[in-house]
């Protein structure tokens, strides 16, 4: 994997995006060739019309980002790769539709744009064709060794065993742990010298994942692995990295202190943040204005009682603030305003409700907070105080998600379902710590292009 601002991005992945974009450029440049060939038109050097193609290659890419194109199960499915591919050039069709009435000067004629976007997306899918099973094969996954033969090295067995894992198990050293279930696992005792067992495994990385780390750490080996070029990782910080999340069951204090990440050196990018909710904000609340006015008579014909509704959320630092939001249960959902959470099918959600919980509508009267500077678009969703006080009590680290300004979509939104329970808390946790601890305008960008695909694709919302 490759380091991009503080989020790690696949081989494969990246590769793949950068050859898309390639092809994209080559598209465009065609389908103008092509159509200045049947008017019968010279055609002048590329370097006059830079600006439209890269504008063409850009707004389909972005499109491209935003669907999921580049989601694991794109990446192992030709045809759910392909249907995407289908949405993104349609959505990059609008999107380029509206660059080019604001910019005239990028406009690449509509003739161009078509046979641009069908020779796009036909060499699009035929460069998932051609890599195939390459993008999945053995050269784009590192090879790792693992240090231990217990229920962690277990996890990440059954991790690397996984369709469209990143990585590869090369071996397992048992490290006379008590609890040993990796039964191929070598006795560290059996091997003379580690680094060179490593070495021959043509391993990148060692992972450390004992069970009891206590007077345990082979010291002498893990130096020796680390001045022969491989890396060295505990399965903390491997598992981040390969999940994107904050595993909970791995994670200790002295882990979250000194590892990298919750840098203080964040108010350059915490000016351009709050500036784009400002301008965001704004926008926001003028285009989508008609559309919340015709759910706000749709929620009134429907069923008695207000339109709005505030609730009383947690924010940072722990500061209580409501949160306004299109009503989209009964008027009687809660009784004696005791918090209660959403089921699945849930009966209090009226029909027009479950239409816009659906398509996320409900969310947008929240573009206020972001105004106020309540709330910011990207961040961990604001959660009911009732709602923390229990979740601090079961959920180690709870507390440190209020460190960073909540927001209407997150990590946690785009990579988890909806989720009513514990269990579905301490997920989204793990994303939300993810969050806090790398976050950069680069993730912040990611998060907001995924939120797309999430409201075009929802997946539990409840």
């Amino acid at each position: 994997m490759i380091k991009l601002f503080k989020h790690y991005v696949p081989n494969a992945v990246l590769l793949l995006a950068i050859l898309d974009l390639i092809l994209l450029f080559v598209a465009g440049e065609l389908g103008w060739m092509f159509r200045m060939g049947q008017l019968d038109r010279a055609v002048e050097p590329i370097v006059t019309r830079l600006p439209q193609l890269t504008c063409f290659a850009f707004t389909l890419h972005v499109a491209m980002m935003a669907v999921g194109v580049y989601g694991a199960d794109a990446l192992q499915s030709l045809r759910f790769a392909t249907a995407r591919l289908i949405v993104a050039v349609s959505l990059g069709v609008i999107l380029q539709s509206a660059i080019f009435y604001l910019v005239p000067a990028l406009d690449f004629w509509r003739s161009n744009l078509l046979y641009g976007m069908g020779l796009a997306l036909v060499s699009l899918v035929l460069l998932r064709i051609l890599l195939g099973k390459t993008l999945g094969s053995q050269a784009f996954k590192r090879r790792i060794v693992v240090l231990g033969a217990g229920l962690r090295a277990q996890r990440l067995k059954t991790m690397a065993q996984t369709p469209g894992a990143a990585f590869v198990v090369v071996g397992y050293v048992s490290m006379s742990e008590a609890n040993r279930v990796i039964p191929e696992a070598i006795a560290r005792d059996a091997i003379y010298n580690l680094a060179d067992h490593v070495v021959l495994l043509n391993a990148s990385e060692v992972v450390l994942a004992l069970e009891e780390r206590r007077n345990a750490l082979p010291l002498k080996d893990l130096l020796r692995i680390k001045t022969t070029g491989v890396h060295v990782n505990e399965i903390s910080t491997f598992l981040e990295r390969e999940t994107g999340r904050v595993d909970l069951d791995s994670v200790n204090p002295s882990w979250l202190i000194f590892s990298d990440g919750f840098s203080s050196g964040r108010m350059l990018s915490g000016v351009f943040k709050r500036l784009f909710d400002i301008a965001a904000s704004l926008i926001l609340i003028v285009l989508t204005a008609p559309l919340v006015i015709v759910t706000a008579v749709a929620i009134k014909l429907e069923s008695k009682g207000p339109v709005l509704y505030r609730q009383r959320r947690v924010g940072l630092y722990n500061v209580g603030f409501d949160i306004v939001k299109l009503r989209s249960m009964r008027v009687d959902a809660e009784v004696n305003g005791k918090a209660v959470w959403a089921e699945k099918d849930d009966p209090r959600i009226t029909r027009i409700g479950r239409i816009i919980r659906k398509l996320r509508i409900d969310e947008l009267p929240q573009a206020w907070s972001v105004l106020k500077g309540e709330m910011s678009f990207v961040g961990p969703r604001p959660e009911r105080p009732q709602f923390v006080d229990d979740l601090e009590q079961h959920l180690p680290y709870y507390a440190e998600r209020h460190m960073v300004k909540p927001g209407i979509t997150g990590w946690a939104q785009i990579n988890y379902p909806y989720g009513a329970s514990i269990e579905d808390s301490r997920q989204k946790l793990e994303y939300d710590l993810y969050y806090a601890k790398n976050y950069s305008p680069f993730l912040d960008l990611l998060i907001l292009l995924q939120t797309i695909r999430v409201v075009l694709w929802p997946e539990g919302a409840r």
